[in-house]
């Protein structure tokens, strides 16, 4: 071992060492240089775009569902078994057109007695409004003259019976007949009385009759037609309303949703009248009026919304057509889905009802106001620093700086900005390579 020899060696070593380190230093510095200066050399209009002013419509995007405007489940006035039915699932009907018919044995027949008794009511009033026919007063008045013969040979009947009577009476005062004869002559003689006044009686009634014919009917007795003609009209209004209760009609227009019951089937009137997914056995079919969307906005714009404004309505569907419609109505209260609070608006299709179907799903776009001279900048270049909204912007030395702005609208991919920045600012739109939102540092500009 020869330690002088190490010795000898140590200090050139040592300087040896030292400069490699320094030279180390200086290249990476170097190094350090020429990485900062390609990081930071990028062309600042690739990554940017300039704030323009532009017309921009005003639009209000939100989600729909197709629906009914009106949904009714149809089922008889009374409980009984289904006869006919007349419609099929999809069937378009009109306003008042038979559904289906209800058995029923004797609501018939009792419609045609009704209407038998109200022709014979009819016809008696009738005849005593016309009053009495001349042939009618001649029958009568012939038949007061034959009551009048008949009282005239009554009377010589009596006065025959009479005479008979007083000569018996004096045969037997003086015993020359028996007392049965006397008996039998009495007898006759009350008899002839009786018959007399008979005779006279009916004169007087054919007489009355004769008087009646001649002055027409008494308003006692119209009174008493009428009477009895609204009777038998009202028991006939009775048996058809029965009789119509078997037929079941359509309350209003539309189409035929569901079909819930067949022929023979036993169907009663306990059903829903508007929920068709509360629709029971007992209900006959679903009838559905005209179509609607059902949208539902975010509270921040239902200030946007307003009756009558036009609606664009797109459906899943039929992802390449557009169908117009229009605002019907705003809901006058919020309702909340998954903690974010809502308002439904109906809105009215003016076209594409023959295509869409209840329960499609759409997006709709409520359009608003024009805006003339709006600034805008694309969406993509708004981003959120600490719960604020702003863009980014190129600062010095090629930094990237968070500018705080006011939003307006946004209308598909533009975005109004209403304060912060100016017409011709350039705005980032992508990050240039090597930088990112969580490594560069933002600091806000004044």
């Amino acid at each position: 071992m020869q330690f002088p020899l190490i010795g000898k060696v140590r200090r050139p070593l040592v300087w040896l060492l030292a400069g490699l380190a320094a030279a180390a230093v200086v290249a990476g510095s170097v190094g350090f240089g020429v990485w900062r200066s390609r990081q930071s050399a990028y062309d600042v209009e690739a990554f940017t775009t300039a704030a323009a002013i532009e017309p921009l419509t005003v639009r209000v995007a939100a989600s729909g569902t197709v629906r009914p405007v009106q949904t009714v489940n149809l089922s008889p006035e009374n409980a009984g078994v289904l006869e006919e039915l007349f419609v099929e699932q999809g069937d378009r009907v009109q306003p008042g057109q038979v559904i289906a018919r209800m058995k029923s044995r004797d609501t018939a027949a009792q419609v045609s007695q009704n209407q038998a008794a109200v022709a014979e009511a009819e016809a008696a009033l009738a005849e005593l409004r016309q009053g009495s026919r001349p042939d009618e007063i001649t029958q009568a008045e012939a038949t007061v003259e034959a009551n009048r013969a008949q009282v005239r040979d009554a009377q010589a009947r009596l006065d025959l019976a009479t005479s008979d009577l007083a000569r018996r009476q004096q045969l037997f005062d003086r015993g020359a007949v028996a007392a049965t004869d006397l008996d039998t002559a009495a007898r006759e003689q009350r008899s002839a009385q009786a018959a007399l006044e008979q005779a006279q009686a009916r004169v007087t009634e054919s007489q009355r009759r004769v008087d009646d014919l001649r002055s027409g009917p008494r308003q006692e007795a119209i009174a008493q037609a009428e009477a009895r003609l609204a009777q038998a009209r009202a028991q006939l209004d009775g048996a058809q309303i029965r009789q119509d209760e078997t037929l079941i009609r359509a309350p209003f227009g539309g189409i035929i949703t569901q079909k819930f019951a067949t022929e023979g089937a036993f169907v009663t009137p306990t059903t829903s009248a508007s929920e068709l997914s509360s629709a029971t056995s007992t209900a006959i079919v679903a009838l559905a009026e005209d179509l609607e969307v059902l949208a539902e906005v975010p509270e921040a714009d239902i200030a946007l919304i307003e009756p009558g404004q036009t609606v664009e309505v797109v459906a899943d569907a039929f992802p390449d057509q557009t169908f117009a419609g229009r605002v019907k109505l705003v809901a006058p209260e919020a309702i909340e889905r998954q903690s974010v609070t809502l308002f439904q608006v109906q809105i009215e299709l003016i076209d594409g009802k023959d295509i869409l179907r209840s329960n499609m799903n759409v997006n709709v776009n409520f359009v608003g106001d024009q805006l003339a001279d709006a600034l805008v900048v694309p969406t993509v270049a708004v981003v959120t620093q600490a719960g604020e909204s702003g863009v980014l912007v190129p600062g010095d030395d090629r930094d990237i700086v968070f500018q705080p702005v006011t939003l307006g609208p946004q209308v598909g991919d533009q975005i109004q900005i209403v304060d912060g920045i100016e017409e011709g600012d350039r705005v980032f739109v992508d990050l240039p390579p090597g930088k990112s939102l969580e490594n560069i540092t933002v600091r806000q500009q004044q």
